[in-house]
């Protein structure tokens, strides 16, 4: 198990290599030039040289990149050109956010998800089975921003149930945080429950026609067991591995909701670096978020071997 772990990991160094050379470039084609931004109304030529300097933007492009990248190797991320912070304390401070709001939005996925799909699979043709896809359709149909302006009027304006906006730290005020966190991490999580839904009933469905599934009928074992014990535990070794990669999605695709409910996280962060062309926090934030997505690849590829028997037996 160990050396196909390291097999992996051997793999996921070239991309990762990849990705900071597109991140880095792609960064460079941003309109603007930060230097004009931090130097504000006093734009004095010597003033620009200096911040051009100060800040290596007057090397060449492969320089720059060496430099960045070398840095990155040692923790380094470099400086944040808006507010002078280093670029890894603010994605210390902005990730346990984004996490957070992940693994509440994967247990909304989770809760409403795998139970749809086993029952749509079991109650295959019938009224409930179709009702399951039209409800998984319309969850990956609907856009996230939408919803989450929907749920903000009816449940926060009208009905007053939950704030509209806003994160509070579950360290500090455990309520208040969840209050805050249920509807985002909905919009989230329903449109990942589609996803769900749409693989463990197909899953469940290839499971129960399968040769033993009809033998254990036959033996005379109570269908609730056939379905939840036998067939189910089979059906989700695909659901699990894609739960995993849902998961890596889920802390690459949160901007729009984090910044319709103002959640002080990894997609807000990046937003407002963006418009404030502060080159390092972006390039942070999108390698970090690479590398996420990267890992929870690779503990897919490990989750899959570790549930498959002759996976394990080809090892």
């Amino acid at each position: 198990m160990l050396i196909y772990i390291a097999k992996r990991v051997l793999v996921a160094l070239p991309t990762l290599l990849i990705v900071s050379i597109l991140v880095f470039s792609l960064q460079k084609l941003l309109p603007g030039d930060p230097v004009l931004a931090l130097a504000g109304e006093e734009r004095d030529p010597a003033t620009l040289e200096l911040l051009r300097e100060k800040y290596h933007l007057n090397e060449p492009f492969v320089m720059q990149y060496l430099r960045w990248f070398g840095g990155v190797l040692t923790g380094d991320f470099g400086v944040s050109l808006r507010t002078g912070q280093p670029v890894l304390e603010l994605i210390a401070q902005k990730l346990p956010v984004t996490i957070q709001l992940a693994l509440m939005s994967m247990g909304f996925a989770l809760l409403i998800g795998i139970p749809a799909g086993i029952i749509a699979a079991v109650r295959k043709g019938t009224a409930i089975d179709w009702l399951a896809n039209i409800v998984a359709l319309s969850g990956l149909s609907i856009p996230n921003f939408w919803l989450g302006i929907m749920l903000i009027l009816f449940v926060s304006v009208k009905l007053g149930w939950l704030p509209a906006s806003g994160y509070e730290s579950p360290f500090v005020d455990p309520l208040r945080s969840l209050q805050t966190m249920i509807m985002p991490a909905f919009v989230l999580g329903s449109g990942l429950a589609a996803t769900l839904m749409r693989h463990t009933r197909s899953a469940m469905l290839g499971v129960l026609s399968a040769d033993y599934i009809r033998t254990a009928r036959a033996k005379g074992l109570d269908g609730r067991e056939v379905v939840m014990v036998h067939a189910l535990r089979n059906a989700l070794l695909p659901v699990v591995t894609l739960t995993a990669l849902l998961f890596g999605e889920l802390l690459a695709g949160a901007v729009l909701t984090e910044q319709i409910f103002t959640i002080p996280g990894f997609g807000k962060l990046i937003v407002d670096a963006v418009f404030n062309r502060d080159y390092a926090v972006v390039q942070g934030v999108v390698l970090c978020t690479a590398v996420g997505f990267l890992v929870m690849n690779l503990v897919a590829d490990v989750l899959y071997v570790l549930l498959n028997p002759r996976m394990r037996s080809a090892l």
